[in-house]
């Protein structure tokens, strides 16, 4: 399979550019069976055919267990279709991130997945896993760390786990989502639907329906929101906030002085 100039152009930017794969990799896509996951999937598989370097790749799954039972056809049809191997990994998530209390189920939920997808990668001796996340992941990321969380961060389009020995790869982070639709057609099988009761009602949602509605009134809220993403642009930000036992020496220097002036001043009258 032969991908298009113009993807082939964006997935070798962000492989050479972060340095995502390299030779004698062994690579595992975390496949949702969404279609950023499968599209991800069909892009390494091609990449693979092509590439100057070998490196594995298979493909893993992680199975909530929703109630709503899940036909997995179209997924284990698109890996068989390209040759990639596949595991289904049969979880509870559904129980321990959705049936408690507390914290957001979407990040107990996310939290969990990823536990499952490191350690299997661990297991299996797979050093890097692949995820789909796009460039509008990224920035919906990036505002929602400042809305919900008061921090300028999102995530990297590299990271290396201390604790499973594993790199997490982004290589989809040069494709809008609307591009990664269009381009539905290079995938072989349907996205399968998620039965998650909380898609399009996340933070993330809100997330993307603030910037969708901004872009409206500016075309440019995006592209400036990427920008802002990058290291070494311009920041004219608060000074860090004081300790308590900082204040309370500046506060007391602060009447120290202020008594001073006032009993210099007494003495000149």
């Amino acid at each position: 399979m032969k991908l298009p100039k113009w993807i082939d152009r964006r997935l070798w930017r962000a492989i050479v550019e972060f340095k995502l794969i390299e030779a004698g990799d062994r690579v595992l896509v975390g496949l949702s069976g969404g279609k950023d996951s499968s599209f991800l999937l069909t892009c390494l598989r091609a990449l693979q055919e092509h590439a100057p370097f070998p490196f594995d790749l298979a493909a893993v799954h992680v199975d909530q267990g929703f109630p709503d039972v899940v036909d997995l056809t179209p997924l284990t049809d698109l890996c068989a279709h390209l040759k990639v191997p596949l595991e289904i990994l049969e979880t509870q998530i559904y129980q321990m991130a959705f049936m408690q209390e507390g914290q957001s189920p979407c990040a107990r939920c996310a939290y969990f997945r990823r536990g499952f997808i490191h350690n299997y990668a661990r297991d299996h001796e797979y050093n890097k896993v692949a995820l789909a996340h796009h460039l509008d992941d990224a920035v919906e990321t990036f505002l929602m760390s400042q809305l919900f969380a008061g921090q300028l961060k999102t995530f990297q389009p590299k990271s290396y786990l201390t604790r499973t020995e594993v790199t997490v790869i982004r290589p989809l982070l040069y494709f809008r989502e609307k591009e990664i639709k269009q381009a539905q057609r290079l995938v072989a099988f349907p996205p399968i639907n998620t039965p998650c009761p909380y898609a399009g009602h996340s933070m993330r949602a809100t997330a993307k329906e603030l910037i969708g509605n901004l872009e409206k009134m500016n075309e440019r809220v995006f592209d400036n929101l990427v920008v802002a993403m990058r290291e070494g642009t311009k920041q004219d930000l608060w000074p860090a906030p004081l300790a308590k036992d900082e204040f309370r020496v500046l506060m007391a220097d602060f009447w120290h002085t202020k008594q001073k002036l006032a009993d210099k001043e007494d003495n000149m009258e």
